[in-house]
């Protein structure tokens, strides 16, 4: 149990409703009665923000959450499954526990998976990753301005709006937090 005048953002809670992510923090005292703390308080579970109000000095349970570096190893029927670098353990999750995350993750790829008491309940991908588009049509002879776009399927079946030199067995680099390309690798 912690004070709530000793949170900060990016610490997580442990409360009634769920495990929730401080997003917002505010100390407020008004002239008259006691302190209080207004929080921004992000649900891990389904992703919804709430603000919630809690009195200066009321403990609150901190969720330990520990971040451990997972290899990707496959996906099939049974979900996605990642291996534990240091321990060689295994853990198999569902698409619906990965979400979006999975439109970026290849074969090989390191992730870092957010554990809860022995449970995953998020995935830390990097900034960007490097993936082989798959299928894209070829540009127009003579049409190579930078501006003109396509869309091209990556290896995990992303489509990414790609310039138009791109081509089939390009490695291309894509911005995980929009979903954008950022450049063609060599």
């Amino acid at each position: 149990m912690i004070s709530t005048n000793d949170v900060r953002p990016g610490m997580t809670l442990d409360l009634e409703d769920g495990i929730f992510l401080i997003v917002d923090y505010q100390h407020h005292k008004p002239g008259k009665g006691r302190a209080m703390v207004r929080m921004k308080l992000k649900n891990i579970d389904s992703g919804a923000v709430i603000d919630r109000t809690f009195r200066a000095d009321e403990p609150v349970q901190q969720a330990i959450i520990q971040r451990r570096p997972h290899q990707f190893l496959y996906r099939d029927d049974l979900g996605l499954h990642f291996m534990d670098g240091e321990t060689y353990s295994q853990i198999a999750l569902s698409a619906d526990e990965v979400g979006e995350a999975a439109s970026y993750l290849s074969e090989g790829d390191t992730v870092g998976l957010s554990m809860y008491e022995g449970k995953a309940i998020g995935i830390d991908l990097p900034a960007s990753v490097e993936m082989e588009v798959a299928q894209t049509e070829p540009g127009v002879k003579g049409d190579r301005s930078s501006a003109g776009t396509k869309p091209a399927t990556t290896e995990t079946g992303l489509v990414v709006q790609v310039p138009l030199f791109v081509e089939n067995g390009d490695r291309i680099k894509v911005d995980t937090r929009t979903g954008s390309y950022m450049t063609r690798v060599t």
